[in-house]
């Protein structure tokens, strides 16, 4: 028998401990037993599981790979339900990183689940990542995105993006083997009037699922070294009219200094005033430095003399929250209205979502305000203390 012919009979054989799972997918001659064991050795980190979470998640764990990690802090709700496929109404009011994990540990026994039942941000994203090689960006929110991607930068692993929108979706792959970043396709404006103005929309439940097997696929490529990654390519899909196309990009070196800027700034923050040796309190309120705030935390702000709470959104936008200190302050005012506040005056922002809410308090921070914080989720992670009042 010719020696290709003994390589590919050996290859069929499963991995030790294994009944054959993963017999077919050996069968390529592209993967074998030596791509099987990569599989089973890599660490993915995936940040989200929600409509492009759930199907990376299915078919990650469903391929073999030994070590995932998933990233989340919010729960179930029944509007996930038509995309987020590997939840039930059962689910409602679980954690979604908790619940995914159950699920992929039940379709696939062998694999090792980390869950980090929390957001991904700047106090926690290098402790996260620390023991991954490959990040999926499976986030719905611009800020996290840059954040990802400067991480990564810092960390040199590669991310596997994606994001839709109703019935579009683009993928692609930053930051491999020294290749384009985030910020190379997408340089971050500067100014509150490049935060979008981001009324919920619509999305095709089947649509997240597609993109997630893009992106799947992509992290499975990056483990076996096989095939054509999509670094400084961009895939858009258009469900609708069934069409992709790939647009080329380029590395942008003075993009790829500043997300590296950036993720070194998370990595080694500046003093706090107590460590300079300044003042903590102020008029008898000592200021904690957390930005992103939860419901209960932001409820007591709003509650609070001594903050000032500012609702961004459009004076149309809905769910109406009156509390004794929020004032509405649509995004477009933003800049002079707290170009009277004293620099050091202690603000809460929120808005729909939460996105642009990030956004902003990013832009005040650049312009010297050193109590910002924000309702991470938005005004609709609350909607049920409106409903009870």
């Amino acid at each position: 028998m010719k020696k290709d012919n003994l390589d590919r009979v050996a290859v069929a054989v499963p991995p030790s401990g294994d009944s054959g799972r993963y017999t077919r997918q050996m069968a390529l001659p592209e993967i074998g037993e030596l791509g099987q064991q990569k599989l089973q050795n890599a660490h993915v980190l995936v940040i989200g599981a929600g409509g492009l979470g759930c199907p990376v998640l299915q078919n990650l764990a469903a391929a073999g790979v030994g070590f995932i990690g998933i990233v989340d802090g919010d729960i179930v709700e029944e509007t996930n339900l038509h995309r987020q496929l590997l939840y039930t109404l059962k689910d409602c009011g679980k954690s979604k990183a908790a619940t995914a994990a159950t699920v992929i540990k039940e379709l696939n026994p062998d694999v090792e689940v980390r869950v980090f039942p929390e957001f991904f941000n700047t106090q926690n994203a290098f402790e996260i990542v620390a023991d991954y090689q490959i990040i999926v960006d499976c986030t719905d929110t611009i800020s996290v995105r840059y954040l990802i991607n400067d991480v990564s930068l810092v960390k040199k692993v590669p991310v596997v993006y994606a994001s839709i929108y109703k019935f579009e979706g683009q993928v692609s792959v930053f930051n491999y083997k020294n290749g384009p970043s985030y910020r190379c396709l997408f340089p971050k404006k500067e100014g509150l009037n490049a935060v979008p103005n981001c009324v919920s929309s619509g999305v095709l439940g089947v649509l997240p699922n597609t993109l997630g097997a893009f992106q799947a696929t992509e992290v499975l490529k990056i483990i076996l070294e096989i095939g054509s990654v999509l670094s400084g390519k961009l895939l858009i899909y258009d469900a609708l009219q069934y069409h992709t196309q790939i647009i080329d990009f380029t590395k942008n070196p003075r993009e790829i200094e500043k997300g590296l800027k950036s993720g070194i700034n998370i990595l080694t923050p500046n003093p706090s005033p107590k460590e300079r040796g300044g003042e903590t309190e102020k008029r008898g309120q000592r200021f904690i430095p957390v930005e992103n705030l939860e419901q209960e935390t932001f409820l007591e702000k709003c509650r609070q003399d001594h903050c000032v709470v500012i609702d961004i959104r459009e004076v149309y936008e809905e769910p109406k929250f009156n509390e004794q200190n929020v004032v509405n302050v649509p995004l477009a005012e933003l800049e002079n209205y707290c170009g009277k506040l004293d620099k050091s005056q202690e603000i809460v922002l929120f808005c729909q979502s939460g996105q642009r809410s990030q956004l902003a308090l990013d832009y005040l921070k650049k312009e010297g305000f050193t109590k910002l914080s924000h309702l991470e989720k938005g005004i609709e992670s609350i909607k049920i203390h409106l409903e009870t009042k």
